[in-house]
């Protein structure tokens, strides 16, 4: 057991029955009373935040977690398939433990956050951005250029994203992972 005074960004804890990582904290110490720590926390099973306030002197149970890089083979019935990319151990993790897994492509590398007490998944962490092919959108329209509108797009892994107008079948895009959003074209 711990205090709160070892709470910081990326902290795994165990809280009300369940695992739940840091998000933001911030110790408080008003002018009156006794000091606490405000904290936002994500919970690794479902993926809900919550806002909780710790008094300074309660105790925290911490999790130890491993990060261990993976490589994504395929999805079939059962969930996403990855393989160690050490010991080439294959594992099946559950769909609502990946952000965004429709924009994952097969080989792609990503980290998997393990329980290292109980050897499951938490959580999969995928890169930042990834690129991707446009394989079907409806043709932009020529000097449509000058508003921000929009159109829809599906990428290579099946996944449909936002795109500008400007955008055409066979494009490379950059998308970030935690929204599913466009980023910019890239340059071929």
């Amino acid at each position: 057991m711990a205090n709160t005074s070892e709470i910081r960004n990326g902290l795994c804890i165990n809280y009300n029955n369940d695992v739940f990582s840091v998000v933001q904290f911030q110790h408080v110490k008003p002018g009156k009373g006794a000091a606490f720590v405000r904290t936002k926390l994500k919970s690794l099973t479902s993926g809900k935040v919550i806002d909780n306030t710790f008094p300074a002197s309660h105790k925290i149970d911490i999790v130890r977690v491993e990060r261990k890089k993976y490589q994504f083979l395929y999805k079939d019935d059962m969930g996403y398939n990855f393989m160690d990319n050490e010991t080439y151990e294959q594992i099946t993790i559950d769909p609502k433990l990946i952000d965004n897994p429709g924009l994952m492509k097969e080989g792609s590398d990503v980290e998997v956050l393990m329980h290292a007490g109980e050897g499951r998944p938490l959580t999969v962490d995928m890169p930042q951005y990834v690129q991707l092919k446009i394989t079907y959108t409806e043709p932009g329209v020529k000097g449509d250029t000058a508003t921000n509108a929009q159109k829809p797009a599906t990428v290579e892994t099946g996944a449909e994203i936002r795109v500008p107008l400007f955008i055409n079948e066979g494009d490379i895009v950059k998308i970030e992972t935690s929204t599913g959003s466009y980023v910019e074209r890239v340059k071929q």
